[in-house]
């Protein structure tokens, strides 16, 4: 039997770090009806030169990544859609569970569960603040199949921030969602926090209007809610127990915290 083909969706910029290891773990993948699609928004280093060995297809498209998802899905010719970030690995089963939970079960969308890699002590911090928000109200799904994009409309081009959650919050509406048990591998090896908290700072500034879009929404409310975004999703199903066990990585983590919440309420004052 002829298996669904799966259409990665791959948004870059700037990415010639990371886009080789990316689209090998795609290559590498023990399910092999895939086929690659790279959209850039106009790189000025080596992205397109070093994707060109494992593209299908390279698109160039912009300004943000709603725009350059849209644009790859429009050329695709998958069944199942999977959207991957330039710095992000998947590890070798991810595509065929996902395909397999899709074809047993009715589903419109699956959460993968995201390991940060890194070797410095923020990216371990990183790695373990992760682990909290998977499957939650935090998360988005990043495989879907293509009829359901196309019913839901693909992504808000008129966010540049919230979009993944924006895009999550329609699926959960018209359908059912599960998780896989393999993870995918984001590479934080560069972490540094001022760079990390300038990205956060640029996208507070574009949360508003996400915000503002799903302001009767009840689940929006509680994952851009103070208590539970900043102490409820690290106690709730007894994973309080990870804080007591890690108290280095705690301690890192809701300093972080502290530190995104500063940030927002500052751009949230100026505005």
């Amino acid at each position: 039997m002829k298996r669904p083909l799966v259409s990665v969706i791959v948004a870059t910029k700037n990415a010639e770090k990371f886009i080789k290891n990316s689209l090998e773990s795609v290559k590498k993948q023990t399910y092999q009806a895939i086929e690659i699609i790279l959209v850039d928004n106009h790189s000025t280093d080596q992205t397109i030169n070093i994707a060109k060995k494992y593209a299908d297809q390279l698109l160039v498209s912009g300004p943000e990544r709603s725009s350059q998802r849209n644009f790859g899905v429009k050329k695709s010719h998958g069944e199942y859609l999977l959207f991957l970030d330039a710095d992000m690995e998947l590890s070798l089963r991810v595509i065929n569970r996902c395909v397999e939970i899709n074809k047993k079960f009715d589903i419109a969308g699956v959460y993968i569960p995201e390991i940060i890699k890194g070797k410095n002590y923020w990216s371990k911090v990183r790695n373990f603040e992760r682990h909290f928000y998977t499957g939650t109200v935090i998360d988005a799904v990043r495989f879907v199949p293509k009829r359901v994009f196309e019913k839901i409309g693909g992504f808000d081009e008129t966010l540049y921030a919230g979009e993944d959650w924006d895009f999550d919050r329609r699926i959960r509406k018209i359908g059912k969602t599960a998780n896989v048990n393999v993870p995918l591998y984001h590479d934080e090896n560069d972490f540094s926090l001022i760079k990390y908290l300038k990205k956060k700072s640029y996208y507070s500034l574009g949360i508003q209007k996400y915000r503002k879009k799903w302001k009767n929404d009840l689940d929006t409310q509680k994952q851009l809610g103070f208590w539970y975004r900043y102490f409820i999703v690290f106690l709730e199903s007894g994973k309080w127990r990870r804080l007591i066990n890690h108290p280095f990585l705690t301690c890192g983590m809701m300093f972080l915290k502290f530190c995104i919440g500063t940030v927002y309420l500052y751009n949230k004052t100026k505005s």
